[in-house]
């Protein structure tokens, strides 16, 4: 075995760009899902690769998290997402968002996942 000398451990760097699927497990929402929101949000319009697979950036993912906070936990429309999501975008608005990493994304997926097991159980205590 060859010992390496003064290396240093690697920092953890987040990733540039994100596949459809890996967004799909870190949102929680399917691939076709997002690429039906494509065409109705002008917001998300993740960069495509020359083969035409879909590239994600931190933001894309935000914005995909915003509209489903919208259009499922708020019960907006699809016309009043869009319009939210133009006012939400707004530079008056712009809040002063941290940088989301990958093990930051990982810990929200997990998170939905465990909030939605309990809402199951909760339901079934009602039952």
């Amino acid at each position: 075995m060859v010992k390496q000398e003064g290396l240093m451990p690697q920092p953890d760097i987040p990733k540039l760009y994100y596949s459809i699927s890996e967004v799909s497990a870190i949102t929680g929402v399917e691939p076709h899902v997002l690429r039906y929101w494509e065409s109705e949000f002008r917001e998300l319009n993740p960069r495509k690769h020359r083969g035409g697979k879909r590239l994600y950036r931190e933001a894309d993912i935000r914005t995909v998290l915003h509209i489903k906070k919208l259009l499922y936990a708020e019960r907006f429309t699809l016309e009043g997402a869009r319009k939210k999501l133009r006012e939400d975008s707004n530079p008056e608005n712009d809040l002063d968002l941290p940088t989301i990493n990958a093990e930051t994304l990982h810990r929200w997926s997990e998170i939905r996942t465990g909030l939605q097991e309990l809402q199951q159980m909760i339901k079934g205590d009602k039952e």
